[in-house]
């Protein structure tokens, strides 16, 4: 009976420990995915900015510039990519809208990014547009892998249209998880102006025909958890110019906006709680339950052959019955 116990136990162990890597290897690739239908909001701010007055063409000091970023996932459009792409794709429909401390429009940018479930590497399909021109993206956007490593990542820039690298700057703890620092600059850069402009009648076509051009460039940091890849607190110190043409009346260059662009608290506290929550869904994938697994197999193993021993151990003489002596004859 214990022989048999013992190889059942054997048995036992031997499956935990082949499921300690498949949950890593397999089934982690497979379960740790960005969901095609989610709908994210964030709200950041900068105060005490300066914003371009496009009546009177002159800057001017503001109490507040608010942005909000607005990520919807598409999900009919991922599931058609996925057919020729062979693997799982998310598709999101992006829009950055900019605000004045009135409420009105300053500008906004529509963007739609196409990336692997899982890795998050681009996808490179139709559709993939910023502010409606085809782009090629890249490099990482909004979020980073899972797993994220403490090494530089090549980040794709919305304004310029193409990817730089975004360095490492060391580790930290904020507001009780781990994050990894990264900032990214970007240098003076020509970029195009928005299709969307706060003032009727002026237009990217109407404005390219006075030569004046948009200049840009900015600062940004993330703050991101790595087992995740989510960032949990980003900013950027953002420089927009209108530089050289007849639409500033003889001025080299005017200020269109500069601030320095942080994460509304309120956005920062929802998004701290949902990145702890699925971190523990990813730990329980990477760590928890491979090792959880490998663990009792190891336990079974060692009870298997605590039995075993126990069976194989020789017994002694039986006792002897009480009762009546046998005759002896001479």
């Amino acid at each position: 009976m214990r022989r048999t116990a013992s190889l059942v136990l054997l048995a036992c162990a031997v499956c935990c420990a082949a499921l300690a890597p498949l949950l890593r290897w397999y089934a982690f690739p497979r379960l740790a995915r960005v969901p095609a239908h989610q709908y994210q909001a964030m709200v950041l701010e900068a105060r005490d900015a300066t914003l371009l007055d496009y009546g009177t063409m002159r800057a001017k000091k503001v109490p507040k510039v608010t942005i909000v970023q607005t990520l919807k996932g598409d999900v009919e459009a991922a599931r058609r990519i996925e057919r020729t792409a062979g693997r799982p794709v998310v598709v999101w429909d992006s829009l950055s809208y900019v605000q004045g401390p009135d409420g009105k429009m300053v500008s906004k940018v529509p963007e739609r990014y196409i990336f692997d479930a899982h890795s998050q590497d681009p996808v490179h399909a139709t559709g993939e547009t910023v502010d409606g021109d085809p782009v090629r993206r890249e490099g990482i956007e909004f979020k980073w892998p899972f797993l994220t490593r403490k090494r530089d990542y090549r980040y794709f820039d919305a304004q310029t249209r193409a990817a730089g690298p975004i360095h490492y700057r060391g580790t930290r703890s904020f507001r009780g998880l781990t994050v990894y620092c990264f900032e990214q600059t970007v240098p003076w850069t020509k970029v195009r102006m928005p299709k969307t402009m706060p003032v009727r009648g002026i237009t990217p076509e109407t404005v390219a025909a006075t030569g004046t051009t948009r200049w840009y460039s900015t600062v940004r940091r993330f703050w991101v958890e790595p087992v995740t890849g989510a960032p949990v607190y980003g900013e950027e110190i953002h420089r927009e110019e209108l530089r050289g043409g007849t639409l500033l009346g003889g001025r080299a260059k005017v200020t269109a906006f500069a601030g320095h662009v942080k994460m509304r608290e309120d956005y920062i506290t929802h998004t701290v709680a949902m990145v702890k929550h699925n971190r523990t869904l990813v730990l329980a994938l990477t760590s928890y339950a491979p090792w959880g697994s490998l663990g009792l197999g190891v336990l079974l193993l060692a009870l298997s052959l605590w039995l075993e021993a126990r069976a194989r151990r020789p017994r002694g003489p039986a006792p002897a019955r009480p009762g009546k002596a046998a005759p002896v004859s001479a």
